[in-house]
């Protein structure tokens, strides 16, 4: 039924026109973004036709014997418009699982899109790949999302930083300086974890120039100082945190409270869901307790980011 492409940068209008139509795609899909990075993974996404009509797309990556979607990005998976039909879903992994084995892979691992991203329900995928694949959870991870409509209060803890950054005089500017961000993040993940941000400065800004709508950087100052910041990506009806951090000062000064209510009760007060990330490390069996403690305070709960995995 399906004729199987290998994506290739002359088709990046065709890939890009679907995934603005697509269901459950975000600008994380288009080439523009995924294609920042394409040295470090070896692409190997693909296309589904029937006849001339372009049915679905896969971003996907090849390690060695084993199948991708996508491990690069935050979550993956089958893209959809609103025409497709769970039995083409079925026939669609019948057919992939073939070309794949073919192609002489032996696994495949599988990152699915949390469904607060989807615009029209959108897990056809995974009903095919419990019947169809035989596919096993890998991990799961537990993000932490507020349904922004609901307005669950705060916690007694973060109402009195925002107090303390209301009487510190925080200013908080949205679209500032994502280099002076930079230096207060590097930090922070250098004396914490002994880690770097998975992005350098250098393609998160050449990133923000190709998607200057869906990347916004905030950052609080005192006295035209810069004390902590939030790197927000902007998916459909969901504002997502990429990246955080505060020096001591504006740990002090609640500029993470600060930045969340201009965010939460000014800029974005229409939005479904404003999603904190993941709290995890080990795939998943390490809860880091007091970083998803500090998300819930905020009125936040569980989503999960899920990974399976199937042998061909």
């Amino acid at each position: 039924m399906f004729e199987i492409k290998r994506y290739s940068p002359e088709q990046q209008e065709a890939w890009d026109r679907y995934v603005a139509s697509s269901k459950n795609a975000t600008f994380l899909f288009y080439r523009r973004y995924m294609d920042y990075h394409a040295e470090r993974f070896h692409d190997h996404s693909l296309m589904f036709f029937v006849g001339s009509r372009l049915h679905s797309i896969l971003p996907a990556h090849e390690e060695g014997t084993s199948f991708c979607s996508h491990l690069g990005l935050t979550y993956g998976g089958l893209l959809m418009n609103q025409e497709v039909t769970t039995s083409g879903v079925l026939t669609l992994f019948t057919e992939l699982n073939d070309y794949l084995r073919k192609q002489g892979f032996t696994q495949v691992v599988y990152r699915t899109i949390p469904w607060i991203f989807h615009r029209l329900p959108a897990e056809e995928d995974l009903y095919a790949i419990f019947w169809k694949c035989g596919a096993r959870l890998k991990r799961r991870m537990a993000g932490t999302v507020i349904f922004m409509q609901e307005n669950l209060p705060w916690r007694k803890d973060h109402r009195r930083r925002l107090n303390d950054a209301h009487e510190a005089r925080l200013q908080v500017v949205r679209n500032g300086s994502m280099a002076e961000f930079w230096e207060i993040l590097e930090e922070n993940l250098k004396q914490r974890f002994d880690a770097s941000p998975v992005h350098t400065l250098q393609e998160m800004e050449l990133l923000k120039s190709r998607f200057p709508d869906k990347i916004i950087q905030y950052n609080a100052y005192q006295d035209d100082v810069i004390v902590g910041g939030i790197t927000f990506y902007v998916m459909g009806n969901v504002l997502h945190g990429q990246y955080s951090a505060t020096n001591d000062i504006g740990k002090r000064t609640g500029a993470m409270e600060a930045i969340y209510e201009q965010v939460m009760y000014h800029d974005f007060k229409d939005f479904q869901y404003l999603d904190f990330g993941t709290s995890n490390e080990d795939g998943g069996k390490i809860l880091n307790e007091g970083l998803i403690s500090h998300k819930e305070g905020y009125g936040g709960r569980t989503v999960t980011y899920d990974t399976y995995e199937w042998t061909l």
